[in-house]
């Protein structure tokens, strides 16, 4: 059943209210004139190396070494981020190159 045309607009108002919350509440916290707590900083120096090594291990979950293409696509791709990481420094290039040689190998090369 469709939303009504109100019930939309709550819905909207809820979502941005909520993003609004997540976005801002760290500056109220943790205002630039005042130092955050070490575990907050301790935190945020390890939590995005983190989160990239759960989400490297999480795209690679079903990949088989034993079945053709034996991870041959994942693994060059893997190579051309590092690489073009290195060269070049930017985190969203990287991403967005291995991302780009994977689908291009998927689709071209390596078809199921």
């Amino acid at each position: 059943m469709p939303l009504t045309p109100a019930e939309t607009i709550l819905t909207i108002l809820a979502v941005a209210l909520g993003a609004m919350a997540t976005r801002f509440t760290p500056f109220l916290l943790f205002p630039e004139n005042r130092q955050p707590p070490e575990t907050i900083s301790y935190l945020g120096r390890v939590l995005p190396p983190a989160m990239i090594g759960f989400l490297v291990v999480y795209c690679f979950k079903g990949v088989s070494v034993t079945l053709s293409p034996y991870g041959i696509p994942e693994l060059i791709s893997i190579v051309f981020i590092i690489l073009l990481h290195r060269w070049k420094g930017n985190v969203l290039l990287s991403i967005a190159g291995g991302t780009a040689v994977y689908m291009f190998l998927v689709q071209t090369i390596f078809v199921a």
